[in-house]
C-alpha cells in the first residue's frame, strides 16, 4: 500500500521506529500528510491554517538529525497539529475569532516547546469555537464530523477531534474547560486524554476559565496519547498550577492489562438525562471487563452531577477576567454565543461564585472518596453521540448546560484526570465513547484501563472513509 493509505491512517506507536531506523523519511511522511490535508481538509474544514513551510524545514531537520544519530524519541519525525489557541512563534494564533484574526504571537507556548524538544513536526492550527467556548463566530465554518458529513464533531477541540481521526495528523493538541477535549474525541472516536489540572503547562494557551483549564493530547490510539502526554507534561514555573509529580511509566502502565483492575460504576448517573445508546455502550464494555479479570465496583453518588449546575458561573466569571483587554471594548466583534457568555459573567453575583467554589470542594472531595480502594471510574463520555451540526451561533440558555456538561464538568471542578476511548458505534454509523476517571496525578492508572480496553476490543482500530 502507499504511504498515503497505509502508514497515513496508522499509529505513531507504529511509525516511530521505522523513522528511528531509518527506514522511513520524516520529509516523505509530512509530504504526504499534508497532501492528504490538501485533497481532504477542503470539505472537512479542521485546519485554519497549515504551515506547510515550516513542517517541510522541520522535517528536514529531524531527518537530518536521525541520520546523524541523534534520535530524540518516538515522537521525532512525527506530524502533529496544534488548537488554534495554542502560541506559536510568528504564526496565526486566532482563537477563531476576527478579533485575534492577524495575532502572531512574539513565544510559543510551553507544550509548544516540549513538543519541539521531542522532535514533534506540527503542520499547522485546526480550528475551534471561539475562544474555546460552544459556538463559532460567523465567519468561521464548524469543521464536520469525519464519519458523517453534516454532523458534529465535538466543542472546542471540534477540529483536533476531526483531523485526528481523519488520518490529518497523528495527533493534536486540545483544551477542555467542560468537556471539550471529551467531546471531540467521543464524537469523532479518538482518544483523548484530559490530565489532572497543572499537570501540563498551559503558559502561552489563550485562556477560556484559568480556574478550569486543561491541557492534553488526542490521538487515534491510547498509546499515542500517553506519548504525547509524557512529552507534554511537568513543572513549568511560568504557570503557577503545574505539579510536581514524580514520573509515571506510562508504556508499563498500558501493559499491565486488565487482570485486578478495580472500575467503580453509578448506573443511576450513567443513565439519568442519558441517551441509552451512551450508556448501554458502556454498561457492554464493563461486562467485557468483568469476564476478563475486572473488579466491577457498584456506587451510587448521584450528586456527583451537582457541578454541573454551577460550571456555567465559574466558566463566565473566569472567562471575563481573561477577556478584560477585549471586553466590552471590542464587544461587536464577538460572535453571539461567546458575548452571550461574558454577558452572563457580569450577572454572577459574589453569592453564585462562593456557592460554585463550595460546590468544586464537595466535588473534589467526593470524587476522592469514590476512587478510594479503585483504579479508576467509568461514566459516559457524553449524554449523547454526535447528531446533526447545530447551529453554530445558537445561543444556549443557561439552564440547558448542566445537561450538556453533566459527565464532564465534575472533573473540570475538581481536576482529576480522565480519558476518553471509543467504544462502539450507533445505528447511524457515528462512534459512542466512554471515560476513565482516575485520582490526582495518577494518569497511569487511566491508561492502563483504556489501553486495556484496546487489548480486548478494535474499536479503536476503525477509521473514517474520506
Amino acid at each position: 500500500m502507499s504511504i498515503e493509505t497505509a502508514l497515513l491512517t496508522a499509529t505513531i506507536g507504529e511509525v516511530a521506529p521505522r523513522i528511528a531506523s531509518g527506514e522511513l523519511s520524516p520529509v516523505a511522511l509530512t509530504e504526504a500528510m499534508l497532501r492528504r490535508i490538501a485533497a481532504h481538509d477542503g470539505a472537512l474544514g479542521s485546519y485554519l491554517t497549515v504551515t506547510a513551510d515550516a513542517a517541510l524545514a522541520d522535517a528536514q531537520r529531524a531527518g537530518e538529525e536521525i541520520a546523524a544519530g541523534r534520535y530524540r524519541g518516538p515522537l521525532h519525525g512525527i506530524p502533529i497539529a496544534l488548537k488554534d489557541l495554542v502560541n506559536t512563534e510568528g504564526e496565526l494564533t486566532t482563537c477563531a475569532s476576527p478579533i485575534l484574526k492577524d495575532f502572531r504571537p512574539g513565544f510559543d507556548a510551553a507544550v509548544v516547546e516540549r513538543l519541539k524538544a521531542a522532535g514533534a513536526i506540527s503542520l499547522g492550527k485546526l480550528a475551534l469555537t471561539e475562544f474555546a467556548l460552544y459556538g463559532y463566530h460567523p465567519e468561521f465554518k464548524p469543521p464536520d464530523n469525519p464519519w458523517k458529513a453534516g454532523y458534529w464533531a465535538g466543542v472546542s477541540s471540534s477540529g483536533s477531534g476531526a483531523a485526528t481521526a481523519a488520518s490529518l495528523c497523528y495527533a493534536s493538541l486540545g483544551t477542555d474547560t467542560g468537556g471539550s477535549i471529551r467531546f471531540p474525541a467521543a464524537a469523532c472516536g479518538v482518544v483523548g486524554i484530559k490530565p489532572t489540572f497543572g499537570k501540563v503547562s498551559r503558559y502561552g494557551v489563550f485562556p477560556l476559565a484559568d480556574t478550569l483549564d486543561h491541557i492534553g493530547p488526542m490521538a487515534r490510539s491510547v498509546g499515542d496519547a500517553a506519548l504525547m502526554l509524557q512529552a507534554l507534561e511537568g513543572r513549568d514555573p511560568r504557570d503557577a498550577s503545574t505539579r510536581t509529580d514524580a514520573a509515571q511509566d506510562y508504556a508499563a502502565a498500558a501493559a499491565r492489562g486488565v487482570q485486578g483492575l478495580r472500575i467503580g460504576i453509578d448506573r443511576r448517573y450513567s443513565t439519568a438525562d442519558t441517551d441509552p445508546v451512551m450508556s448501554e455502550a458502556l454498561f457492554d464494555a464493563l461486562e467485557v471487563f468483568a469476564r476478563h479479570g475486572a473488579t466491577i465496583v457498584e456506587f451510587d453518588a448521584p450528586q456527583l452531577a451537582e457541578a454541573a449546575h454551577h460550571w456555567m458561573a465559574v466558566c463566565a466569571v473566569d472567562a471575563l477576567i481573561g477577556h478584560k483587554d477585549l471586553y466590552p471594548t471590542h464587544a461587536d466583534r464577538y460572535g453571539p454565543a461567546f458575548r452571550a457568555l461574558l454577558e452572563f459573567g457580569t450577572t454572577v453575583t459574589a453569592v453564585d461564585y462562593a456557592r460554585a467554589t463550595r460546590q468544586r470542594q464537595d466535588t473534589r472531595a467526593l470524587l476522592n472518596e469514590m476512587l478510594a480502594g479503585l483504579d479508576v471510574l467509568a461514566c459516559p463520555a457524553m449524554p449523547t453521540p454526535a447528531g446533526p451540526q447545530p447551529d453554530p451561533q445558537a445561543v444556549m440558555d443557561v439552564h440547558d448546560v448542566p445537561a450538556l456538561v453533566r459527565f464532564s464538568a465534575p472533573t473540570n471542578f475538581s481536576g482529576h484526570p480522565t480519558i476518553t476511548v471509543p467504544n462502539g458505534f450507533t445505528a447511524d454509523g457515528l462512534p459512542t465513547a466512554m471515560q476513565f476517571i482516575g485520582r490526582h496525578g495518577d494518569e497511569a492508572a487511566i491508561i492502563r484501563a483504556g489501553a486495556a480496553w484496546e487489548q480486548l476490543t478494535d474499536w479503536h482500530t476503525r477509521r473514517p472513509v474520506l
